[in-house]
């Protein structure tokens, strides 16, 4: 078996990666910035996986996380707080929320819901709310994404982290329309970095990179530590509203390959979501079929608000690919679901991809070729 087809990831990004953060802990105090308005130990991180790690290192001072508030009373945890970060993205595809799928949407809600009446109870100052660009959507020849378009959800889709995220929205823009808390919604491009694992990750632990005929994307990145440095600017700043956040300078399918030194296999549309959709109603893949639009079709973001604003990332797409590439190491997976060395024995890993997302299409493809 060609192991570089298998795996195909570059060795050379640990040489130029700056440091990752320190992990997470109840609390982290470093020497404070007087300047800022979060100095004085008055934030607190609510949520799980590599975002709040990231989002509770970013701070001056003591931070308190959670990773939920309690049902009963839950602004009496915030009392005292100026500022708090909820992540409704975890991007860790590992976590029991993210393996309990079928009530995503309503714990997701219900959170938010509480959440928001909590922080205003407790007088929190600024809200910032992390989810992703995902609620944007993706599809062939999708424009540039920008702060202030729409939503896309894509028609009878109600399943799934992003159709969760998307809902999730809807309660924090009604809560926008109040004077207070001050709320900031960040849309993070796909992340790399921390550990981050996501399905976007997960693209890249198969043995061949999947694209849709007729399809051209770009790749944006952003590192979760980026993503950290947003929110403490817009606090900062006192920048609110949703704000889209990646790297500029997307690479293309063609720099992607190269740098993985995957080779890609492509399949018709129809068969590509097809299979997929039929795989995830059997339990063999984690996303509904949807969801695969965000691997083979375009989602960039601009990032205006930030970058007009003078915010910039510290890493580069180039650093953040070599990042994912050098994470995923040693693992197998097709489509989001990781396979471990009994799924790639039985399969053959030189054939995992073909035997999980369209099989008979590539066989078909074949054959006709052979009778021509």
């Amino acid at each position: 078996m060609d192991e570089q087809v298998r795996s195909g990831r570059s060795t050379a990004a640990s040489s130029r990666r700056p440091s990752r953060p320190a992990a997470r802990a109840s609390e982290r105090t470093t020497s404070p910035d007087p300047s800022s308005p979060a100095s004085r130990g008055d934030v607190a991180v609510l949520g799980t996986g590599p975002l709040a790690v990231a989002l509770t290192a970013v701070w001056d001072g003591p931070v308190r996380t959670f990773d939920e508030l309690p049902e009963a009373e839950p602004h009496r945890a915030l009392e005292g707080l100026r500022v708090l970060v909820v992540v409704a993205h975890p991007a860790d595809l590992t976590a029991p929320a993210a393996r309990t799928r079928g009530d995503e949407v309503a714990v997701l809600v219900a959170q938010m819901q509480r959440t928001l009446s909590a922080a205003r109870e407790a007088k929190v100052v600024h809200v910032v709310v992390v989810t992703s660009a995902l609620v944007h959507g993706a599809w062939p020849e999708r424009p540039l994404i920008h702060d202030g378009d729409p939503l896309h959800q894509p028609e009878g889709e109600r399943r799934g982290m992003i159709a969760a995220m998307a809902s999730a929205e809807a309660v924090v823009a009604r809560a926008a329309r109040r004077r207070t808390p001050r709320i900031t919604v960040l849309r993070p491009a796909a992340l790399a970095g921390g550990g981050a694992d996501t399905f976007v990750t997960r693209h890249f632990e198969a043995p061949r990179l999947l694209t849709v005929r007729g399809a051209e994307r770009e790749w944006q990145f952003v590192h979760v530590e980026d993503v950290a440095s947003a929110a403490r600017f817009a606090v900062d700043h006192g920048l609110t509203g949703p704000l889209t956040v990646g790297a500029p300078d997307p690479l293309s399918a063609a720099q992607v390959a190269e740098a993985s030194g995957m080779r890609p296999i492509e399949l018709a549309a129809a068969t590509a979501f097809g299979t997929a959709e039929r795989l995830h109603r059997v339990g063999v893949l984690p996303a509904p079929a949807g969801e695969l639009a965000f691997v083979v079709y375009p989602w960039t973001v601009a990032t205006d608000g930030l970058t007009a604003a003078g915010w910039q990332p510290r890493y580069s797409n180039e650093q953040c690919l070599e990042i994912v590439l050098e994470g995923v190491q040693g693992r197998l997976g097709v489509a989001g679901r990781r396979l471990g060395a009994r799924d790639a024995a039985a399969l053959g890993a030189a054939g995992a991809a073909v035997a999980l997302i369209g099989t008979a299409a590539v066989w078909r493809q074949a054959r006709g070729r052979r009778r021509t």
